[in-house]
């Protein structure tokens, strides 16, 4: 096929996918010999899914992988420093980039490298050589350097997102249009590559000088004409510079190639050399997926027994098959598959229920797997009516009365000498207790995935069968419809019941079986069996508890915000001159940016000027300059801050209290954030503000009944303390010993102030410096933060550095450790992996500082999880019980008499929490109060 008009090229930026793969994946081995192959799977997967993808105009008629040949380019020799400091890659990827490169011929699709060049630079040529003919080219990467490219018929696509980028994306991005990017890149350079471009100069003013001159040359010719002393000394003294970054960045259309775009015509692979090469690699998954497609059998993989047991290969498991299963409707059958689980010693459970609400939810059924493939649903719930919300509420007939089958099934489920599996337990756990049964003993794959590949991607069920078990569970869609037509599952036929609950337990089942082992490969088996598993009867329980909500209480706070923000809005309209809805962010811009005409304007694509709360805080710093428009900025933040509290509390919380218990039940996400800290939903507790007034006096409304007391236990600055230890910082530690207020400490310091004249405010600033600085905030975001001039907060951040050196090695040595391992560890051994570590451009930043956070977070994170876990044990026998967990605070109610003997033996727990597993080299200290309410006792 002569390549010409109705032709698309596809290039694929294979070196990109190789990364992506690495720090997106687990490590794998072949089990025959040890070799590293886990990048060469997942570049398998991607590159397939590819070439899997369904047809239409956007289809691909020619296609190739390219890859860079080597690390040394003609780039060097214009300027030898470039790339020089990018790290070696990881010793385990090194054998698998010639893998890849076999792979991709195993899928007959053309692979493209060539010397003395960048894989971009081909692919630019190819992409020109391809809009030249008449055709069209899509560029499958998200590589910012690529994007000089788009436009005239050349389009890129991010393949992890799925999302095209045209010539839109990239201006949004840069700031200009594709084909002036090379001139923003020019003076912005790139740290990562080691382009130096111009000091000082970042993208945003970089595409304002663009756009202003017109181009880099003009630019360069006109710098004395720049009124900023600053930039325009930049651009004269390093012209030579910002010309020579120009010849790093400008990818070449002319590279050398000994192809044509006629070789690069799309060809089905050859089955049996594809099978062979994924045999060879002993990946059964997509083997098995490939030849499903290809309409032929997959091949047999034998592999040289393993040394170790848990080494061994896992026996190949039969198709998921829903047609299959059983439906259990009378208690002969349930009889027979209790005995058949007392036999087997595990079973994989799964509820079907009316709600994602615990606490409201009827229990419509319960399914039950043994084996892979053997899985059955017992039907308890299920009503008359199908999809008509109107229909009989009688039950279907057929059905094992609740209470007959859940007494028979109670001694099963809470046998100590049978495991039972779940897919997030927490939620089954709760339905059945709720039932009275209490299960246990249990594992969690959920929990499981989270402990090997927090950081990594997501672990829900959907995501861990399609990438795991390469199966696509039957979509809860399909069976309750969505909008106003939905119905409950206790509406959903029995036949389709029993596929689509007994699956769920199937694909629980087979996951435990692969988790299980991987576990321990990993090295974190002790992070799952002390730090997650034991975490879900804690929380349930909590949450089962509630916390009481004074409904009159909310209501009058909402009353009184609302005075207030009115108040706000008279004095806004008044600073405007004008009258507009405070709400509408398209009439504020205006305002701010036409009416005030303040600096800084930036039109999004609907055509509003962005006012996001970044932008309000900048403005605000402009008081000398702009005096009404920073006071109005402020008011608005002031406004916005009141608005939100008044929705998502005061008016919110009332529409969560249980109408049978009184009480706001949360729930908690354990496999939420990457470091291990809780979250808190529906509603979230953990982010009521406690900057404010208006936020402190929410917690008000969290009452205890009477003869009761609300019982507040916190941890005094224990990330500080966290990192003390960890960087090992003897100023830190000692202050800490001695028992200083270090957040005073550092106002006093920063700001002149004597201790014994310390207010609150002040100290709150110390704060936002010490941990700020310690998570890698710039200059600019702790400006923001603090509402003071740039140059006063660099300064800050800069005396900050000089007492304690210890601060910046952790930080570098943090990011080296990232760097070479793909992850970093809290002192308890949980991994957070950072696939993003290497990443360009802005996320950079955002991933360095990530990484530098983990560790600290992570580890107090741990601390809590641990003390929460002992702390049943240690107050059985009071009349109290724990209620919340927020951040570094545990919320308990107690008996007036108990106040006192529960805060003793909580904060000895809690003090105690890192022992025996670490001796950290500084107290940890419990601050304790009581009261009412919670705002009395916090």
């Amino acid at each position: 096929m002569t390549f010409g008009k109705g032709c698309h090229l596809h290039l694929i930026d294979g070196s990109a996918y190789i990364f992506r793969a690495y720090h997106a994946l687990p490590p794998l081995t072949r089990k025959s010999d040890g070799l590293p192959v886990g990048a060469v799977a997942g570049f398998c997967n991607i590159l397939w899914n590819e070439l899997s993808r369904n047809g239409g105009k956007d289809a691909p008629t020619h296609i190739a992988v390219v890859f860079d040949y080597s690390s040394k380019t003609f780039r060097n020799e214009i300027y030898p420093a470039y790339k020089a400091q990018r790290p070696e890659p990881p010793e385990d990827l090194r054998p698998q980039f010639s893998l890849t490169r076999e792979a991709t011929r195993a899928f007959n699709v053309a692979c493209l490298e060539a010397d003395g060049f960048e894989a971009d630079d081909i692919i630019a040529t190819l992409a020109q050589q391809a809009v030249d003919a008449g055709g069209a080219c899509t560029i499958i990467s998200s590589d910012k350097d690529l994007m000089q490219l788009v436009g005239n018929g050349i389009l890129m696509r991010d393949p992890m997102k799925d999302r095209l980028i045209d010539r839109a994306e990239v201006e949004e991005k840069f700031g200009v249009p594709p084909e002036k990017v090379v001139d923003v890149q020019s003076l912005s350079g790139d740290s990562v590559d080691n382009v130096p471009g111009a000091p000082g100069i970042g993208i945003k003013t970089a595409a304002l000088l663009i756009n202003e001159y017109g181009d880099l040359d003009s630019l360069l010719a006109r710098a004395d004409e720049i009124k900023q002393p600053k930039r325009r000394e930049a651009l004269i003294q390093n012209a030579d510079l910002i010309r020579i970054s120009r010849q790093l960045v400008t990818l070449k259309r002319d590279t050398p190639l000994d192809v044509t775009l006629d070789d690069l015509e799309v060809r089905a692979p050859d089955p049996e050399r594809l099978m062979a090469f994924l045999t060879d690699m002993e990946f059964r998954s997509i083997t098995r997926r490939v030849a499903e497609k290809l309409k032929i059998a997959p091949p047999a993989i034998t592999e040289t027994p393993p040394a170790t047991p848990e080494d061994a290969p896992r026996p190949e498991a039969p198709p998921i098959d829903p047609g299959t299963y059983e439906a259990i409707r009378d208690m002969a059958a349930l009889q027979a598959w209790i005995d058949r689980i007392r036999a087997a010693g595990h079973v994989a459970v799964d509820t079907e229920t009316t709600s994602l609400d615990e606490m409201r939810a009827e229990l419509v059924g319960i399914s039950l797997c043994i084996e892979a493939g053997q899985a059955a649903y017992v039907p308890l719930g299920h009503r008359q009516g199908g999809g008509d919300l109107f229909g009989s509420s009688d039950l279907v007939a057929g059905q094992i009365p609740m209470e007959e089958a859940l007494a028979a099934l109670k001694p099963v489920l809470e046998d100590p000498a049978i495991l039972k599996i779940g897919q997030n337990m927490k939620y089954d756990w709760k339905i059945l207790a709720r039932h009275g049964i209490r299960i246990a003993p249990f594992d969690d794959t959920m929990l499981m995935s989270y402990a090997m590949h927090g950081g990594l991607h997501g672990h829900g069920m959907d995501f861990l069968s399609e990438n795991y078990l390469s199966h696509i569970p039957i979509p809860i869609k399909s069976l309750l419809g969505s909008g106003k037509s939905a119905i409950t599952f206790d509406r959903v036929g029995i036949e389709d019941a029993v596929k689509y609950a007994a699956e769920d337990a199937d694909i629980t089942l087979r996951l435990w079986e692969r988790f299980r082992p991987d576990l321990h490969r990993a090295r974190v088996t002790t992070v799952y069996e002390t730090l997650e598993r034991p975490l879900v009867p804690v929380l349930a329980e909590m949450e089962m508890a509630g916390v009481k909500v004074d409904r009159d209480t909310l209501s009058r706070m909402s009353n009184a915000f609302a005075q207030k923000m009115a108040a706000l809005e008279d004095e806004i309209r008044t600073l405007a001159g004008a009258d507009f809805n405070v709400g509408s962010p398209k009439q504020l811009g205006e305002i701010l940016f036409d009416r005030l005409g303040l600096p800084g304007g930036e039109k999004g694509k609907t055509g509003a000027y962005a006012t996001g709360a970044e932008v309000l805080e900048d403005l605000t710093t402009m008081e000398d300059s702009h005096p009404t428009g920073a006071r109005l900025a402020a008011r608005v933040l002031d406004w916005r801050q009141l608005s939100k509290l008044k929705s998502t509390y005061t008016d919110a919380l009332q529409d969560h209290i249980h109408p049978e218990t009184g009480r706001v039940h949360t729930s908690y996400v354990i496999a939420g954030a990457n470091t291990g800290r809780l979250a808190s939903t529906d509603p979230n507790l953990q982010n009521i503000p406690v900057r404010t007034e208006e936020g402190r006096r929410i917690r008000e409304a969290f009452v205890a009944p009477a003869g009761r007391r609300i019982v507040s236990l916190d941890y005094s600055q224990i990330e500080l303390r966290i990192l003390a230890h960890i960087a090992d910082i003897p100023a830190l530690k000692q202050a800490f010993k001695e028992g200083h207020d270090i957040h005073a400490m550092t106002a006093s310091e920063m700001f002149n102030v004597p201790l014994d004249q310390m207010t609150p405010d002040i100290r709150r600033q110390a704060k936002a410096i010490n941990f700020g600085v310690i998570y890698g905030i710039s200059g600019f975001g702790l400006a923001r933060n603090l509402r003071i001039p740039r140059a006063e907060a660099q300064g800050f951040i800069d005396r900050y550095f000089e007492r304690f050196p210890g601060i910046k090695t952790y930080m570098d040595d943090t990011i080296a450790f990232a760097k070479a391992h793909g992850f970093v560890q809290t002192l308890f051994g949980r991994k957070i992996h950072t696939p993003d570590i290497n990443a360009k451009g802005p996320g950079a930043g955002f991933a360095r500082r990530g990484a530098i956070n983990a560790p600290i977070q992570g580890t107090a994170a741990d601390v809590i999880r641990r003390a929460m876990i002992r702390m049943p044990a240690a107050i059985a026998g009071l009349d109290a019980r724990m209620l919340l967990q927020v951040h570094d605070e545990l919320l308990f109610e107690a008996a007036e008499d108990a106040v006192e003997p529960l805060i003793a033996r909580a904060r000895e727990v809690m003090e105690g929490a890192a022992h025996p597993a670490v001796h950290l080299s500084v107290p940890l200290i419990v601050d304790a109060g009581q009261g009412a309410n919670w705002a009395e006792a916090h």
